[in-house]
């Protein structure tokens, strides 16, 4: 399930984004939960983007993922991150998730995204997905993904896709 994240989220978001381990690839995020507080509140009143706590159907919280950058029929998605212990599908079921609400909700018909170079298991996955490395930067791989290459995973991932799909805004 993708639930908005909220001011009350500050402390997971944080925890997810400082983490030694998991931040390895991310843009660098202050420790001060206050900051946090405050672009979760900013957040709230947004209407560019779309920022997730990714939980389990009893509630649990997973991980987060923000779709933004809104580039006619494309969006960009990041701030991927899951926590450790998350199930192992969680990547595939939560990246199903936000095809399908970008594409039947939002009415999107690509994706634009970058990845750190030094993240090849990311980038891997991307790739698998359909995803097509379309230029690269100092740092970053950048990708787009058509409907097409979108539709033919969501067809051979179907049994991931959580039914009924849950997002709340």
């Amino acid at each position: 399930m993708l639930r908005d994240a909220a001011p009350a989220d500050a402390v997971f978001t944080l925890e997810l984004r400082t983490n030694t381990q998991k931040n390895l690839h991310l843009s660098r995020t202050s420790p001060d939960i206050e900051l946090q507080t405050r672009w979760l509140n900013a957040y709230a009143d947004s209407t560019d983007q779309a920022y997730f706590v990714i939980e389990s159907k009893d509630g649990n919280q997973l991980g987060t993922v923000r779709l933004y950058d809104p580039q006619g029929s494309s969006f960009c998605w990041g701030s991927w991150i899951l926590k450790d212990g998350a199930p192992a599908q969680a990547a595939i079921e939560s990246a199903l998730m936000v095809y399908a609400y970008a594409i039947d909700s939002l009415g999107f018909h690509a994706a634009h995204f970058d990845v750190r170079q030094g993240n090849e298991r990311v980038w891997r996955f991307h790739e698998r997905f359909g995803a097509v490395r379309t230029s690269e930067t100092e740092n970053d791989f950048l990708y787009c993904i058509d409907a097409a290459s979108i539709e033919k995973s969501r067809q051979r991932y179907h049994k991931y896709l959580p039914h009924p799909l849950i997002i709340e805004t």
